[in-house]
């Protein structure tokens, strides 16, 4: 099946017939959100031998693990709106003080209006349709791009499409960088993409043009740290499926090891044992094993690994016309190596070997945040000294990628690995605006005087006293703890037993001063 770009002419009419059908009110129903998710539901279950057919030659994918990272999750996705989309979209009430106590004061869940969602290649079905359920659950009409790079999953889901959901609210736009161009000099209401940082510089500065929120769900090296106390043979399973699932061609794969040193051959031997476990004699000839997905992006790994210093100690193989490239594992990489420059995306894994963990938590903060950071130890001294010292997305202890399909944690980047976060709830909220409300009724007016004009000196003192807390310090300085002034109101935190209201330190009391002692590391055997 061939892919068709769109033409140039007809974006426009359909970016503006997704803004007519909004402003109509189309979507705003939650029955009808439920119809569409269920028919994104059905295009998945009722199409399964086609869609795995189409990601098979895109991507040489076995059916298991498009199961788990594409079409699964999705599915899920659909079952978890569809099931709580009355629980998400319900108005929240806002507790208030005095003032406002007989006035309906809640915070609605309203749709953005018209969004984008630009897919990536290397999970060309979860990551186009899975943010595009959040979408459709809080009530948007969506544009959906899927990656070019891709083209048989791209062209399937243009076919499937329109049999399944309402096309006046959800289409597809095809093309490359022209078409993509396009698209973003026309005004959407929030732009979700997945894909490569300097793609999402260009993504976000289209959108600063538009003043259009954001949603960057972007990549990194994601470190693995190892201690020396591991069960070496587990670590090198998990961290072997983690890496090499997809062949390599995930956001949040290991990028690179960082091994305590005393256990480095040992890990290498497991990892010829987990790779021999998982495809046997030969990943080439494995139904289990995927590919690269083109021959640029095969010819960029060959050159990583042609130019690393370090020694491959498993693995290396490639076969261009067939764009393999073997589960891979370089030993002895420094800081300096060329495969240390930037995301591998790929199913090469250096070894950086470091006498203490410490190490390496300097030079990972050294560098921009990781999308993940997964550490391996049983030391939970250092597990917390790592947690406490690093920032990444996400993080996983002694496991590889697998928090990627637990709906209830929340998926995204920080700093250069994203902006944003979404799956399960967390999708939904990413394409809806909190709205407050506040209702009044038109009665007791009499209660209102004190903040009409004219004011007075007794107005003010009462208008204070109902409106703000009053602090009463049982200590000295920025560490006391204010006091309620016995009315409840909305800037007050749950009481404590002696009635003092938790309130958070501020801003001076909990950051450092300059003067102020380095707290002391761990010892060696921690980290």
């Amino acid at each position: 099946m061939s892919l068709t770009y769109t033409p140039a002419a007809d974006i426009p009419k359909i970016i503006q017939g997704l803004r007519s059908a909004f402003n109509a009110g189309i979507t705003r129903s939650l029955d009808y959100r439920k119809q569409q998710l269920r028919g994104m539901y059905n295009m998945l279950a009722d199409n399964d031998a086609a869609i795995r057919d189409a990601v098979f030659r895109d991507l040489h994918k076995p059916p298991a693990e498009l199961m788990i990272g594409e079409s699964g999750m999705v599915k899920q996705e659909c079952i978890d709106a569809i099931k709580n989309l009355e629980k998400w979209a319900a108005n929240r009430s806002v507790k208030t003080g005095i003032v406002n106590k007989f006035d309906n004061v809640h915070i609605r869940k309203d749709p953005l209006g018209m969004v984008l969602i630009i897919g990536a290649w290397n999970y060309p079905l979860n990551l186009l349709l899975a943010p595009a359920v959040g979408a459709i659950a809080a009530g948007n009409t969506v544009l959906l791009k899927p990656s070019e790079v891709a083209p048989n999953t791209a062209a399937l889901l243009t076919k499937l499409l329109p049999s399944y959901l309402d096309q006046r609210a959800y289409r597809i736009i095809n093309g490359a960088a022209d078409e993509t161009t396009l698209l973003l000099e026309h005004k959407f209401d929030h732009i979700f993409y997945t894909g490569s940082g300097h793609v999402g510089k260009i993504i976000m500065g289209a959108a600063a043009k538009q003043l259009t929120p954001v949603t960057l769900e972007l990549g990194g090296k994601s470190p693995a740290f190892i201690s020396r106390d591991v069960d070496v043979a587990i670590t090198a399973r998990r961290l072997a499926f983690g890496k090499f699932f997809n062949c390599g061609q995930t956001c949040i794969a290991p990028d690179y090891l960082i091994v305590e040193r005393g256990i480095e051959d040992k890990l290498i031997e497991a990892f010829k044992s987990s790779i021999q476990e998982f495809y046997g004699g030969s990943a080439q000839t494995s139904s289990s094993y995927g590919r690269i997905v083109n021959k640029n992006h095969f010819l960029r790994l060959k050159a990583l690994l042609d130019a690393t210093q370090g020694k491959v100690v498993m693995g290396g193989q490639m076969d261009e016309d067939d764009l393999f490239i073997a589960p891979t594992l370089v030993s002895g990489v420094d800081k300096t190596d060329k495969l240390m420059e930037g995301e591998i995306f790929g199913p090469i894994l250096p070894m950086m070997i470091v006498d203490r963990l410490v190490e390496g938590v300097k030079y990972v903060n050294q560098h921009d945040q990781p999308l993940a950071l997964y550490v391996f130890s049983k030391n939970k001294k250092a597990i917390d000294y790592i947690l406490d010292h690093t920032r990444s997305g996400g993080v996983v202890v002694n496991d590889a990628l697998v928090h990627f399909i637990v709906s209830n944690l929340p998926f995204g980047g920080t700093g250069p690995s994203g902006i944003g976060n979404y799956h399960g709830k967390r999708s939904f909220d990413c394409f809806s605006h909190e709205r407050s409300a506040l209702i009044k009724s038109m009665g007791m007016e009499k209660l209102n005087d004190l903040r009409y004009p004219p004011y007075t000196e007794k107005k003010t003192r009462w208008l204070d006293w109902f409106l703000f807390d009053k602090a009463s310090f049982s200590g000295n300085g920025a560490n006391a703890l204010p006091e309620s002034n016995g009315h409840a109101n909305g800037h007050s935190s749950s009481k404590s037993e002696n009635g003092r209201i938790a309130h958070a330190p501020s801003a001076s009391a909990s950051s450092a001063t300059p003067t102020e002692p380095v707290p002391a590391l761990p010892s060696t055997s921690a980290v």
